[in-house]
């Protein structure tokens, strides 16, 4: 893999570091009036999800992490784990459920999913940016029932809850941004 100087070091790039993959999310190049330039990077931990703040010296390199993401379509969850699956090699992954973690809430039958691998084993689950789900539960809007916030919690058909306006009515599709768990709109 190719060796990035901190210097090189920008949000999204991939790189190895105390022999695990990390996900870079910020990175400041800082010359003080004094003394050698350094980097301050926020990075994300790929296999725990943990963030870590580094100070990088700009002399200091990182090779970059041998990980690809890939599309694959969520197929099922045997209890133990999520199986899914290549759409053109039609390959099977199965990956574990603290792998998933937050995502499970969000997966759907067919969802197309961006799932990291480092060395062919899936270590990260992104669901769909968006999806569209069934409100299964929710309180009746009351009318004149808008003192306060104007949302009420419902729970979707993929078992995630989300704040709805108070016009959303059980059996109704909605559109949620699963990237903030935040209500779109109403789906037609």
């Amino acid at each position: 893999m190719a060796t990035y100087s901190s210097n090189d070091f920008r949000p999204g790039l991939k790189i190895m570091f105390e022999g695990e993959p990390y996900a870079i999310e910020s990175s400041e190049f800082v010359k003080p009036g004094k003394g050698q330039a350094f980097a301050r990077v926020k990075m994300r931990r790929l296999l725990t999800g943990s963030r870590v703040e580094k100070t990088f010296k700009s002399t200091d390199s990182a090779e970059g992490a041998d990980v690809v993401d890939t599309n694959l379509n969520y197929l099922y969850n045997d209890g133990e784990f999520y199986h899914f699956m290549h759409p053109e090699s039609f390959e099977q992954f199965p990956v574990e459920e603290k792998t998933v973690s937050d995502a499970a809430k969000w997966l759907q039958d067919n969802a197309e999913c961006i799932v990291t691998l480092w060395n062919g084993r899936p270590i990260a689950v992104q669901p769909p940016n968006f999806i569209e789900a069934e409100v299964v539960e929710t309180d009746p809007g009351l009318k004149g029932d808008t003192a306060g916030t104007g949302g009420k919690p419902a729970k979707l058909s993929t078992g995630a809850v989300v704040k709805v306006p108070l016009f959303v009515q059980e059996g109704e599709v909605v559109k949620v941004d699963t990237r903030s768990g935040e209500y779109v709109s109403r789906v037609k």
